[in-house]
């Protein structure tokens, strides 16, 4: 994103240029400058401003474009099942599969987000949050489902935001619920977020995405000395993860399937951490 790309995007000629790349380090240098404030209302605010400023940058150097907001209503109210109600089996399978995997990147956010607020990372109450995170996804992607859009899970960078505002409050969460569910009724806004070039988003992503990271390598440190058989686990499940990242096409020639369940590294390296830790021995120190 920084260097001008995202997904589907097809300008590879543009991408990776100087005035990309300068946007998107301007926009990181931004937000770590402010988050190094003492000032806990700067420190806060830090992402949103650098996301600001790399937006009038932009802007000044013509990157912004409002062409698609011609076509984007004001205000759209959601009607349940408006393309119709059905159910294939086949379908099922596979989406229940992916859902049942999604659970594992749901507790790892989860857990870090205990672990960044301070709170237990084991135990009844740690066990309790997870069951309500895991059923919370279930049936907000049930409600998504209604109101014909797709089915969603927990947003990793969020615990990125945690950690560099300082902010974990619950009920900070839940106003911000309320405000998302009314913006929602206004296409319009989503319109002009989309305006905000691919550079100025990379910028401030590249801090939540390493946050995820570290989040994760904070997670395992916290386990203490690790033994062969947890260190074999580790080794595998990124391994397999990390090599279908980088290299996607290795299932080129498998069924369309097996590309769309195990394409995902989070859903192959997550399978593979959780079948290694049915059948491996714990015996062993």
């Amino acid at each position: 994103m920084a260097g001008g790309q995202w997904l589907l995007d097809n300008k590879p000629e543009f991408f990776g240029s100087a005035q990309n790349l300068g946007l998107g380090i301007l926009v990181l240098v931004v937000v770590l400058i402010l988050n190094r404030s003492k000032n806990p209302m700067i420190r806060m605010s830090s992402i949103v401003v650098g996301i600001l400023v790399g937006y009038l940058v932009a802007w000044y150097m013509g990157k912004v474009n409002f062409g698609h907001m011609s076509s984007v209503e004001m205000m759209n109210i959601p009607i349940p099942f408006k393309y119709g109600f059905a159910f294939n089996w086949t379908a099922f399978i596979g989406v229940a599969f992916i859902y049942v995997i999604t659970t594992i990147e749901s507790t790892g956010d989860l857990t870090a987000t205990s672990m960044l607020s301070g709170e237990p990372v084991e135990g009844d109450i740690y066990m309790e949050r997870i069951k309500g995170g895991v059923l919370g996804d279930g049936v907000n992607s049930a409600i998504a489902a209604i109101f014909n859009t797709f089915p969603n899970t927990t947003f990793s960078q969020n615990n990125g935001v945690i950690q560099m505002t300082g902010v974990a409050s619950r009920f900070v969460g839940m106003y911000l619920a309320v405000f998302l569910v009314i913006l929602g009724l206004f296409p319009v806004i989503g319109g002009f977020f989309r305006s905000l070039p691919n550079p100025v988003l990379g910028g401030a992503t590249i801090v939540m995405f390493g946050m995820v990271a570290a989040a994760g390598v904070n997670i395992i440190a916290s386990m203490g000395r690790l033994g062969r058989r947890e260190m074999l686990i580790i080794a595998v499940s990124l391994g397999i993860g990390l090599g279908l990242a980088f290299v996607p096409e290795v299932l080129s020639q498998t069924p369309k399937a097996i590309q769309q369940i195990f394409g995902s590294a989070i859903t192959s390296g997550g399978l593979a951490a959780l079948i290694l830790n049915l059948i491996l021995p714990k015996t062993e120190s």
